[in-house]
């Protein structure tokens, strides 16, 4: 049986933290999520140049080559951000999580290291397909403490093992299993499963029909259990081939999606930097793709793209189908000294912009709560123009005592309050003693 993915990747910054380090990726045969760490000097550069280096994998591949391919992208992205550490002394101690599924007609391989989480839905059931590497599930794992304890250890975010936090070999938790047709699989940072039950993240994979809606929902689901920690979640379906074509352009968000808004202010993001590192580094090895799964120009195209730039989105594949599917989405982000919405995906492909300003809101950035001015770090993306416009008045909220939100628009700026002439379809809507292993320093997402 020959087997395709939905999917949809989505980010927050969260109510607390100042800055996004959690990185996500989800693409046509390659699904990806990194929570970095090491301060708001670190984690976001670790996350994304994780996510750069498996980026290029996202193409057909032989099964029998996945899980060396997994490996050898986080072996490259770990050397890398070792020498980093070493050559920049405010890098030092930067590392990141990292768990990365790679598809290949009916086989996933998944890698995995740090406290990131991987769920399968199969048959209305939900099971935790991964291990922590933390040190109270050392405890658990040894006896010493309860599942129920773990929740409530004060350790319980001690990371054992991460990617750029020592020298030495990666020590990956590996698997290769059977891609089947009705799973739903949720990559996920401890920001959402931190604060929101296995029981609601369960009632959700099962209610919510789109990847992308689901994603968006989990997401909402952390931030009104306080959102203390940045949370992302990659979200995808497994479907029968045949029928309409699921879309396949690559979605990255988190820390690895910042840099499109970044340049607009004169900055230079981590994700261009860490993409720039891999520029050459299209894979060598020439894979021979499962007979019926021969992959074609548009897609070996997008992987290297994706690669070398991360931020841009290829549309050889889905041609004027993508154009019209990014034409559905929404974000809230900055547009001068105002909270604007968005119509399309904050992306670039070379110089083509894939979001045009739909409105541009009265409500002024300064009058924010910091931690609300923290939420437009990065574009927070919504499916629907409903959705977005929630995202608004949840802004709205978080008001400074004695701020003004509304302020006239300067004079000659009147365009750029105007909405889009064509109307967006609608979305779819304890005292034990610890292991011999040196635990990292900081817990994931810091």
């Amino acid at each position: 049986m020959s087997i395709q993915m939905r999917f949809a990747a989505r980010s927050d910054v969260g109510l607390v933290r100042s800055s996004n380090q959690d990185s996500g990726y989800a693409g046509s045969h390659l699904l990806v999520l990194a929570d970095g760490m090491g301060g708001p000097a670190g984690g976001d550069i670790a996350s994304s140049v994780a996510v750069a280096h498996l980026a290029a994998l996202d193409d057909a591949h032989g099964a029998d080559d996945l899980l060396d391919l997994l490996r050898g992208a986080v072996e490259a992205a770990h050397a890398e951000l070792m020498e980093r550490s070493d050559a920049d002394t405010d890098l030092a101690g930067l590392g990141t999580t990292c768990i990365a599924i790679l598809r290949s007609g009916n086989k996933l391989a998944m890698i995995h290291i740090g406290d990131s989480r991987a769920y399968l839905l199969r048959d209305g059931a939900l099971t935790q397909v991964t291990e922590d590497h933390t040190f109270v599930q050392f405890l658990v794992s040894t006896g010493r403490l309860t599942s129920e304890e773990a929740e409530r250890h004060p350790q319980r975010n001690v990371i054992l093992r991460a990617l750029g936090d020592h020298d030495g070999e990666v020590q990956l938790d590996e698997s290769l299993r059977e891609a089947r047709a009705g799973d739903r699989w949720l990559l996920a940072s401890d920001g959402l499963f931190g604060v929101v039950s296995a029981e609601t993240i369960t009632d959700t994979l099962r209610d919510v029909t789109d990847p992308g809606q689901c994603a968006e929902e989990l997401i909402s689901l952390a931030l009104r259990a306080g959102g203390p920690d940045n949370v992302t979640c990659v979200v995808a379906d497994l479907l029968e081939l045949g029928g309409a074509a699921p879309d396949t352009t690559p979605q990255v968000v988190g820390a690895a999606a910042r840099d499109r808004l970044r340049a607009t202010r004169g900055g230079n993001g981590s994700a261009a930097r860490a993409a720039a590192l891999v520029r050459a580094a299209s894979p060598e090895e020439a894979a021979t793709p499962e007979p019926d799964e021969e992959p074609s120009r548009g897609r070996r195209w997008v992987g290297r793209l994706v690669a070398t730039v991360l931020i841009l989105l290829a549309l050889a594949a889905g041609g004027w189908a993508a154009r019209s599917w990014t034409q559905t989405q929404y974000f809230v982000a900055p547009d001068g000294d105002h909270v604007a919405v968005y119509r399309g995906i904050p992306q670039q492909l070379g110089p083509v912009d894939l979001a045009t300003l739909h409105e541009r809101t009265d409500l002024r950035i300064d009058a924010l709560t910091p931690v609300a001015q923290a939420r437009l770090e990065e574009p927070i993306t919504r499916g629907s123009l409903d959705a977005a416009l929630a995202v608004v008045e949840n802004l709205r909220a978080s008001l400074r005592p004695g701020a003004a939100d509304a302020t006239p628009a300067p004079p000659g700026d009147e365009a750029s309050s105007q909405t889009d002439d064509a109307s967006p379809e609608p979305g779819p809507d304890d005292g034990a003693t610890p292991p011999p292993s040196s635990p990292s320093p900081s817990g994931g997402g810091a």
